[in-house]
């Protein structure tokens, strides 16, 4: 989460004055209409309110589109227009649209109309930008300071990492990139609150360069600059966009973005909840796999809107519906769970965190071990959050126009996570946000016993793929690459490799922890002999990657 007070000064000076009278200027609300009645648009004709790639997310996932996914109608759009607002953003899913204006006849007369149902106080111009820290963005930071520099490890295909080494092979995501997965293929939202640099800083020339960037659009202010007022979009893009060996590689360098502003960062209202709900729905259209939020939502500058952990019920905050309306169109929806955990009084995560299908993350150090200020569960209603854990502590992020640093926060374990989720979907493609989503928890380092503070763990991504992989085979039977007799074994066991072309083997234990790993080895079979033999008793799992296959198989080894 941003650190507004850290983030925003650099830009006070510049922006200030200009975004005071622009976007706070008038109050805002929110226009909420009774009906879709008389719509041009009809759910048998999809193509004109979503992209073909929008469409087909959908059919992989037999999600049916439904009159939720129509627009709101325009007809109603340009009524309330008429009455003279400065008109802001629809929301579809919520059904209404986003207004500003201080003039009370004029919101007089929307109320009036038929199809009008409530008018909401967004933000108002009694209460002006106020600069100062929130509870949700305490202990978030970015520096130029380098963590010390960690010289990757290297095998057939791995690339130097850099300072991102730490972070990526936390969640052993490294085999995943050597393996091929990079995030082709696969489109991320990001929602932040701006991408300063981010047209300029060498970290992301390759994704210019390879038209990765897919375009921008500014949910704060209609026709705005995405690459103004902050760069903490630019660190979260870091994390996964990164492209430069032996300084930062991220975790999804080949997946294509698309850059999103909803978040102002000169102040704190509800109307932000809106443009959050607004930006997924625009996410959403143009077909996104899914959607890295670094954002969160507790305290507000009109006291009156702050949120309590009562309201962290899944179903109350307005970030909160959306976020689990963006989940059931099939996208992954990634959250940073939030940097309260040190407060006495909110330890708790904030919205849109507590979203029942909301991928909910915290932070750990290069250690693996909880950052103090990372948020904790339960919800109100009792469900275990955060989700899982990744790096937020000391991460590797661009910064500046040109350096790179290091950075505090969950707001940079979410995208980790993000970026590593696309490269894991791009091998498991079949399956949904959901599966994917369930894989990655099952193979965390706390899977057996998770809590409200680490949640399932850290996350151990061939393991995660591993698991999918099973799941794939339970459904439909795949050659076997390998076979391992006696099963169960014990003081000796045999490998017989049924396939030529095999080029990797790995063997887990049933914690996750990753034994061994064969790779490029002209003779498997009897490398992999020696290590079973050499384990002592127990479960193993053990995954073979051949050129056109995968197989995984479980062992039992006996006593000696």
């Amino acid at each position: 989460m941003m650190n507004k007070s850290t983030l925003v000064l650099s830009f006070l000076l510049v922006f200030f004055t200009s975004m005071l009278s622009a976007q706070i200027g008038p109050d805002t609300y929110f226009i909420q209409f009774s009906d879709k009645n008389d719509s041009p648009y009809s759910i048998n004709e999809p193509e004109a309110f979503l992209t073909q790639r929008a469409i087909e997310r959908r059919m992989a996932q037999n999600i049916e589109i439904i009159e939720q996914d129509i627009p709101v109608n325009p007809a109603y759009i340009e009524a309330v227009a008429a009455e003279g607002p400065g008109m802001l953003f629809p929301s579809k899913w919520l059904n209404g649209v986003t207004i500003q204006t201080s003039n009370q006849a004029v919101l007089d007369a929307i109320n009036a109309l038929p199809f009008v149902v409530s008018v909401r106080t967004l933000s108002s111009a009694d209460n002006p930008p106020i600069v100062k820290e929130k509870l949700f963005f305490t202990n978030e930071s970015i520096s130029d300071e380098h963590a010390p520099f960690v010289k990757s490890q290297h095998g057939p295909g791995w690339i130097n990492y850099g300072n991102g080494y730490t972070q990526i092979h936390q969640i052993n995501g490294i085999p995943l990139h050597a393996n091929g997965f990079k995030g082709e293929g696969m489109v991320i939202a990001l929602l932040d609150g701006g991408y300063s640099n981010t047209d300029v800083h060498p970290a992301f020339d390759s994704l210019w360069i390879n038209g990765q960037i897919l375009g921008t659009k500014d949910f704060v202010q209609p026709g705005g600059d995405v690459f103004t007022q902050s760069s903490h979009g630019t660190a979260v893009l870091s994390t996964i966009g990164a492209n430069v060996p032996g300084q930062l590689v991220g975790t999804a360098p080949k997946a294509a973005f698309w850059l999103l502003r909803s978040e102002y960062v000169f102040s704190e209202n509800l109307i932000e909840e809106y443009n959050w709900v607004s930006a997924a729905e625009f996410a959403d259209s143009v077909g996104a796999d899914i959607i890295n939020s670094s954002l969160g939502y507790i305290t507000f500058d009109m006291p009156e809107h702050d949120h309590t952990h009562e309201d962290m019920d899944g179903n109350t905050c307005i970030v909160t519906i959306g976020a689990d309306i963006a989940a059931s169109k099939g996208i992954l929806v990634v959250n940073s769970a939030g940097n309260s955990g040190s407060n006495s009084q909110y330890p708790y995560i904030g919205a849109p965190a507590d979203g029942f299908d909301v991928f909910s993350i915290g932070a750990v150090d290069g250690d693996g071990n909880r950052a103090s200020f990372s948020s904790q569960g339960p919800t109100f209603d009792g469900r275990l959050k955060p989700d899982v854990m990744a790096r937020g502590q000391g991460t590797a992020v661009a910064s500046g126009s040109s350096s790179f640093g290091s950075s505090n926060g969950t707001s940079f374990s979410s995208p980790i996570i993000a970026g590593m989720s696309a490269c894991l979907w791009q091998a498991n493609p079949e399956f949904t946000n959901l599966d994917i989503k369930n894989a990655i928890m099952q193979s965390g380092s706390r899977a057996s016993n998770p809590d409200n503070f680490m949640g399932h763990g850290i996350p151990d991504y061939m393991l995660a793929n591993t698991i999918l992989t099973s799941l794939r085979q339970q459904k439909e039977k795949k050659p076997q690459l390998i076979k391992v007799y006696p099963n169960p074994f014990g003081n000796q066991v045999k490998v017989l490799a049924l396939d030529t072309t095999i080029h990797s083997v790995v063997v887990y234990d049933l914690e996750g922890r990753l034994l061994a790993r064969i790779d490029n080895n002209i003779a498997p079979e009897a490398v992999l002999e020696g290590v079973l033999n050499q384990l002592h008793a127990g479960v193993f799992i053990i995954h073979v990657f051949s050129n056109n296959h995968q197989q995984v198989l479980k062992v039992v080894k006996g006593l000696k």
